[in-house]
């Protein structure tokens, strides 16, 4: 069995790491920074994560652990970026496979090598020595919130703005902020948090939105609200139901957003990425932080909204998203483009045999329990315990599912990765079967026809996925 190639030691990297050591796999990860947690790791040296000091994760503790390593019970249900980090630390040390990730060792190049497998180029920080080593497989794990997407093309006038323009992804406190008239632009996560902290110390918050949102408290009937649209409700009635259901609670436990100012949505809870907030809608209704429609365009120190108003502004926050990038790859052949990667489930470039993608995904729940039932099925591809369909069939899957998501999230780049959290996981187990089964048809075929009288196994017999991952 051949060697592979991690690329990220984030949540999604190191759960791959955790698969390959246990499954025996050799493998090697390249870490750009000294510490693994990635996003997660406030301050981290390798100058890509995006959290801020007072980061805590949306997604509750029961639905965000690895189904290998769960969380303990006396945790909070919601993690700080401190408390996730330690854990993180703790899943690769009880793993045991840290001695397998190099840290400071940033990825290069990765391309398709000659005679078959992957030529991986690393450079070590601190000495700036490069080295080229040669893989079966890549496993391309290094996110996709480090590299700010800001508006384009920009607002007529930007360029000439007297105030600051920052990415959220550079913000890290409110302090800087202090004395200042702020504008936070769109609405998202980020985006709520960074103006209800900024909202404490500015002299003035503005949040300007093109379009409205779906604004979720963190608890419904006394549980996370992720519990109800997660496991219970999740499992047992389709999207529709769902989405009507929740919206029915979550309008009784605040009203509509409307009443706070806000836009209303123009598409229906779950049918876009929701943003969870326990303090937007209480500084909204304090009048700390004041609605404004889209920017139209600058006007020197000055901003200019789409319904004619205009507001003196020092500082503008771009919570406008992120570009999917990946530095070391030759994006042509991945067929990266606007967000939108060919992928078959989301893992695997028909045309890029060896070549796979973990935790590429943006889900309505947390990234870390697909990420590794993702790293389940890719091992097992790489031990022959699974096998691809056809490119054809790979092609097909992945167009069909464009236009599904296409239909339920709208066209925007943004969305592109969208996967819903049960259905996402239910496919992959769905996958590692039929995949064990050609795998199995194909092993019969390399073998040669079978003796007189030996029957060919069934490949509709039942096959038991291995490790499928959380329920």
């Amino acid at each position: 069995m051949g060697r592979a190639c991690v690329i990220g030691a984030g949540s999604s990297g190191i759960a791959s790491c955790q698969v390959l050591h246990a499954r025996g796999i050799p493998f090697d990860c390249f870490e750009a920074g000294s510490e693994v947690g990635g996003n997660w790791r406030y301050g981290n040296d390798n100058g890509m994560s995006s959290a801020s000091l007072s980061l805590h994760a949306k997604s509750s503790r029961r639905c965000m652990q690895y189904a290998a390593f769960p969380l303990p019970d006396d945790y909070p249900d919601y993690l700080s970026h401190e408390l996730i980090a330690s854990y993180l630390d703790d899943f690769v040390d009880q793993s045991g496979f840290r001695g397998r990730i190099q840290f400071r060792t940033e990825v290069t190049r990765a391309g398709p090598a000659a005679g078959g497998g992957w030529d991986v180029t690393v450079r070590r920080r601190d000495t700036g020595a490069t080295r080229t080593e040669r893989y079966d497989a890549v496993l391309v794990a290094n996110g996709h919130h480090w590299d700010p997407q800001y508006p384009e093309p920009a607002f007529p006038g930007a360029a000439a703005f007297t105030g600051e323009h920052i990415h959220s992804h550079h913000y890290r406190t409110p302090e800087p902020f202090a004395g200042k008239r702020v504008l936070v632009l769109r609405i998202a996560n980020s985006a709520c948090d960074i103006a209800a902290e900024c909202s404490q110390v500015a002299a003035r918050t503005l949040l300007a939105l093109r379009r409205g949102t779906h604004i979720g408290p963190k608890y419904l009937l006394g549980m996370p609200t992720d519990h109800l649209t997660l496991t219970r409700l999740g499992t047992r009635a389709p999207l529709r139901l769902q989405s009507l259901a929740v919206a029915m609670l979550i309008r009784i436990a605040q009203g509509r957003v409307t009443k706070y100012g806000l836009p209303r949505p123009d598409r229906p809870l779950l049918y876009a990425p929701p943003t969870v907030s326990d303090s937007l809608l209480g500084q909204l209704e304090h009048g700390d932080i004041v609605v404004k429609p889209g920017i139209d365009r600058f006007d020197g120190d000055h901003v200019c909204f789409a319904d004619g108003s205009a507001e003196p502004v020092d500082v503008v926050i771009y919570c406008t998203g992120y570009k999917i990038s990946f530095p070391f790859l030759d994006e042509a052949p991945v067929g990266a483009g606007g967000n939108h990667i060919p992928l078959y489930r989301r893992v695997v470039p028909p045309r890029l045999p060896g070549l796979y993608f973990i935790g590429l995904v943006q889900p309505i729940g947390a990234v870390m329990p697909i990420a590794e039932i993702q790293s389940e099925w890719v091992a097992d591809l790489l031990q022959g315990r699974a096998a691809l369909p056809p490119q054809r069939e790979m092609s097909r899957e992945i167009a069909r599912h464009r236009e599904v998501t296409t239909k339920r999230y709208g066209r925007s780049a943004g969305h592109a990765i969208q996967v819903d959290f049960l259905a996402y996981l239910r496919e992959i187990r769905r996958e590692r079967q039929m995949g064990a089964r050609r795998g199995a048809v194909s092993r019969v075929t390399a073998a040669g026809p079978p003796a007189t009288g030996t029957p060919l196994p069934s490949c509709t017999s039942r096959v038991a996925p291995v490790g499928c991952g959380p329920g």
